[in-house]
């Protein structure tokens, strides 16, 4: 059996006959959603719709406010073309591949990919994008492959910076997670007309976008609208208290020099408030605090995060689920071997990290600085500091916090199953290593993507890109992979290279990291 039936069969056998919209060959396919019809896209049998909106379009001060329902429309309104992205800054080249922007105000959004309309009832896997929280769109993300192999994909534009974050303890807090809500929702009511089984949906996200996932999973309005959750490179671990929160917020408004309210903000525009937010991020940056908003060495600062306002996110999504939030949701985790890399090796060189950064870095992660030198030194002999910054940092933001979630998830009903993605890029002559996001065109099996090369190279394997979009999409449709469910007494891991391998506790520095506070 080759691998495209062998994924189709995975959801076959829980769902009906695909039941398309129109037959091969033929330009488009209409579909009717809650709100009016939607006319798609089809090719080589894929159904696509972009730009579907979810709510309506955020105007005045209503950008800065939660999300209202879409207004109904006559007629089949076109989602052949990617919809509008939500406002943010710039991304520095070569870094802008990330978030290609596209102006327009009906940026809460969907793009949608489908092996068929109808009444099949496939699992549908829902992607929030990653990008700090103020970077971001659907734009780079194909669901091509997820759709050929059996899976209804949904990719989501949601609020980014203050649009999404801002925070004046004013009754209103976490906007960005209340859009993901709502498309959530959106999804629950609307996509059985795409094919896809409302009571089957995966949540996937990487970076920011598993950040939100880590948070979603202990929200009481989210409860119930996923039933199974992937998270690469984040664990819900970046929230802010609500007194770090306000700080940020007033240090805007005082840039802005307006009086700390949502329509005040809203007055000025959206480009003074996007030029204000970089403005505040280059204060930031000169007061490093990776428990508040980081700027450590080889490190952006990620001024926008969500908040523990206590209504919307009632706690530290790390102590919710040591509580039993989300117990019952399945759950697929993990992060990259040199994460750090990413936001080292384009900007300079790793032979250009000191041994003074290395350890600046270190304390103000709050370790012991002697012996977390002596433990990675002897973890990763032969290393420099910038190889060793590049380690620490996917230590610090990802493989850190995934484990404890991890653990905080024992007790839990549902499975936990850990991988980590070790396969080194040959780009930048080989420094990129096995860095952030280099797992996504694997997971997408979009690996004939140009935009891609970039960070994979011209000719990265398929092999393993069949291997881990594979184990992505038997997740989605069983809630299953073919390696152990994760435990604290093992710490079985799935590692993506190739071969691939299944180990326990490839983590030589783990308990180096215990009790240090990580937000």
């Amino acid at each position: 059996m080759n691998r495209r039936a062998f994924l189709r069969g995975l959801t076959a056998a829980s769902t009906l006959p695909f039941a398309t919209g129109c037959t091969e060959g033929e330009a488009d396919s209409v579909v009717a959603t809650g709100s009016g019809q939607v006319r798609g896209s089809v090719r080589a049998g894929v159904h696509t719709f972009r730009g579907v909106p979810y709510a309506a379009p955020p105007q005045g001060t209503g950008r800065y406010l939660p999300p209202r329902p879409v207004e109904p429309w006559t007629g089949v309104r076109d989602a052949i073309a990617p919809g509008p992205t939500p406002p943010q800054p710039p991304t520095p080249p070569p870094l802008d591949f990330f978030a290609p922007p596209i102006a327009g105000t009906d940026y809460l959004n969907l793009d949608i990919w489908t092996p068929g309309p109808g009444a099949a009832r496939l699992p549908v896997l829902v992607w929030i994008f990653g990008g700090g929280f103020d970077t971001g769109t659907t734009g780079l993300y194909d669901g091509t492959a997820f759709a050929r192999d059996g899976v209804v994909f949904v990719a989501m534009n949601y609020r980014l910076g203050a649009e999404g974050f801002l925070f004046l303890d004013d009754g209103v807090a976490n906007v960005a997670l209340l859009d993901q809500i709502s498309a959530l929702e959106w999804v629950r009511d609307n996509i059985a007309a795409f094919g896809g089984d409302p009571g089957n949906v995966t949540v996937a996200g990487q970076s920011a976008g598993a950040m939100a996932i880590g948070t979603l999973l202990t929200m009481p309005r989210a409860e119930g609208l996923f039933q199974r959750a992937i998270m690469e490179s984040g664990a819900g671990n970046l929230c802010y208290s609500t007194g770090t929160a306000r700080e940020i917020g007033q240090r805007l408004v005082d840039k802005l020099g307006v009086a700390a309210t949502r329509d005040a903000v809203a007055t000025v525009g959206v480009e003074r408030v996007l030029a204000a937010q970089t403005a505040v991020m280059k204060d930031l940056a000169r007061q490093p605090d990776p428990q508040r908003w980081g700027g450590e060495p080889g490190c952006r600062i990620n001024m926008w995060r969500p908040t523990v306002d206590g209504t919307v996110l009632p706690a530290i999504p790390l102590d919710a689920v040591a509580a039993g939030a989300g117990a019952r949701v399945e759950v697929l985790l993990g992060h990259n071997s040199e994460e750090g890399r990413l936001s080292l090796v384009p900007f300079r060189s790793l032979d250009s990290v000191s041994e003074t950064e290395l350890a600046t870095a270190m304390a103000l992660y709050r370790l012991p600085v002697d012996r977390a030198l002596a433990a990675y030194r002897t973890a990763y002999p032969g290393a420099s500091p910038g190889a060793l910054l590049a380690i620490l940092q996917a230590d610090w933001f990802y493989t850190v916090p995934g484990l404890r979630l991890a653990d905080a998830r024992a007790q839990a009903p549902a499975a936990t199953y850990m991988y980590e993605f070790t396969w080194r890029s040959p780009q930048f002559d080989g420094q990129l290593g096995s860095c952030h996001f280099l797992e996504v065109p694997f997971a997408f099996d979009q690996l004939g993507d140009p935009r891609m090369h970039w960070i994979t190279g011209p000719t990265p394997p398929q092999q393993l890109a069949d291997l881990v979009h594979g184990a992505w999409v038997q997740f989605a449709a069983t809630g299953r992979v073919n390696w152990p469910r994760y435990t604290p007494a093992r710490r079985t891991t799935k590692r993506w290279d190739l071969p691939p391998a299944v180990v326990d506790d490839p983590y030589p520095v783990r308990t180096l990291w215990d009790g240090i506070a990580l937000t």
